[in-house]
């Protein structure tokens, strides 16, 4: 009998890599993680972090990840160099870049390490919102292919529609997750932390250029956290705090089961009108 060998989650296939030595790894982008220019964000900040997972000198799991978008990624093959500048006891700093003929398109830093047993504190608290199967899933315009690999149910601040009037605010609340369904890491994690649309498109009712240049991820959960989320959603909320001459600040939290904070992120997003 002919055993069938089903195909890797859409996910898992577009952060594949490929190693080549000394810390080089080549890759290819996906046509499902497509955004109005160049991938996703969140699937070439995801990349970045499974490139440091499959590196042979990785210490432990992510901490917190930087990713500057220096220029525009095409589609087509690329390959990500991974190298660890120091290792410390408990914390690993990493520099990468993402590169496509030779020309650099995206910067990163990391920090990798082991945690242990402490004193611990949570001074924020999730947002109080109806259960999952309370909100209606919401769908974004045919020409955002990313956005077809999440289900996301907005509670508040949803995507703009073309008769969208501007909001009196930037925030929204959703909950999101992977579509077909699949078990949370700390990659998946990472693309999460990107799929809070600008904001300004809520803010001004309407879609306009607008693009991330620098993304900062502070993880919060370690992997038993992350393996008890399983497949379950996951709660999201972002804001802005400013928006002026061309550029602004963007901020979100994920929580998980039990209101467990799994990350923070922190963005700046340029835009023109």
């Amino acid at each position: 009998m002919t055993r069938t060998i089903a195909p890797p989650h859409p996910f898992d296939a577009a952060v594949e890599l490929t190693p080549v030595g000394d810390g080089l790894f080549r890759g290819h982008t996906s046509p499902a993680y497509a955004n109005m220019v160049g991938p996703f964000g969140g699937i070439t900040a995801a990349t970045l972090v499974r490139a440091v997972q499959q590196h042979p000198d990785r210490l432990g799991d992510p901490l917190s990840l930087t990713v500057n978008f220096a220029g525009p990624v095409t589609e087509g093959p690329f390959e990500i160099s991974a190298r660890p500048v120091r290792t410390n006891r408990s914390t690993q700093h990493w520099a990468l870049e993402l590169s496509q003929g030779g020309v650099v398109a995206t910067t990163a830093t990391a920090v990798f390490g082991t945690r242990r047993e402490t004193w611990s504190s949570t001074e924020i608290a999730a947002p109080d919102v109806p259960a999952l199967d309370e909100v209606e899933a919401g769908t974004f315009p045919d020409f955002i292919a990313w956005a077809r690999n999440y289900e996301m149910r907005f509670v508040e601040g949803g995507i703009p529609t073309t008769e969208a009037a501007e909001h009196p605010d930037t925030v929204s609340t959703l909950w999101v997750r992977d579509t077909p369904a699949r078990p949370l890491d700390f990659a998946a994690l990472t693309a999460l932390s990107d799929v809070f649309f600008p904001r300004i498109f809520l803010r001004r009712g309407q879609f306009m250029p607008a693009g991330t240049v620098s993304m900062t991820v502070y993880f919060h959960a370690d992997a038993e956290v992350l393996a008890e989320q399983a497949e379950d959603a996951l709660l999201g909320t972002a804001r802005a705090q400013q928006i002026r001459r061309g550029y602004f600040d963007q901020s979100a939290e994920l929580w998980g089961r039990d209101g467990a904070l799994l990350a923070t992120t922190h963005q700046l997003v340029y835009f023109k009108d």
